[in-house]
């Protein structure tokens, strides 16, 4: 899992070169934050791109960190800002920061993401523990995030094939999908 982490930090890198900026990853902001958080004792889970670079074999990249969190009151916020973290502001679903390298950082406190808290699986980074979703839980979120008329036509579209793309690596979660999660994946190409 960590080999795919390794992909996306280098694709970082990559995407800031192509773009003339100073070369930078992920890492040693995602490096503190699982510091901070398990300094603080906080249930977390990554969400979003970074779990699908640990949990997909094919190349992904992606420019910030998302983490799931029981409540916007849970967020160590002195910890952070001690740690360098800088306080963007709250959305209606989202709390903002930005880390020490300039790497966004967006929590949020979905009610429905608060049963994934407990099944993240732990992985290593440099000696710091990760949280991340569980591969079925992302599974069913990237279906669920598809599925919501609020977001952008193209990052529904996105979700959907991150979904498609997890149960090819992985068709035994097929057995895992609702009927109606199953419906709604059939109806798409490919």
């Amino acid at each position: 899992m960590i080999g795919n982490l390794e992909i996306g930090f280098q694709l970082d890198q990559l995407w800031h070169a192509l773009r003339g900026e100073m070369e930078t990853t992920k890492r040693p902001d995602l490096v503190a934050l699982g510091q901070v958080l398990r300094d603080a004792d906080i249930p977390y889970a990554i969400i979003g791109g970074i779990a699908l670079q640990v949990h997909q074999a094919d190349p992904r990249t992606t420019l910030d960190i998302h983490l799931a969190v029981a409540g916007f009151d849970a967020i160590p916020r002195a910890q952070l800002e001690a740690a360098g973290f800088q306080y963007r502001g709250r959305f209606a679903h989202s709390d903002n920061w930005i880390g020490p390298s300039g790497v966004p950082v967006q929590f949020t406190d979905d009610p429905a993401l608060a049963p994934v808290l407990e099944r993240a699986v732990e992985i290593d980074l440099d000696g710091v523990p990760l949280c991340v979703i569980h591969r079925t839980d992302l599974l069913h979120e990237k279906i669920r995030a598809g599925s919501d008329p609020a977001r952008r036509g193209s990052k529904r579209l996105q979700d959907f094939a991150d979904a498609k793309a997890i149960l090819e690596e992985t068709p035994d979660l097929r057995g895992e999908l609702s009927d109606r999660e199953r419906a709604l994946l059939d109806a798409l190409p490919g």
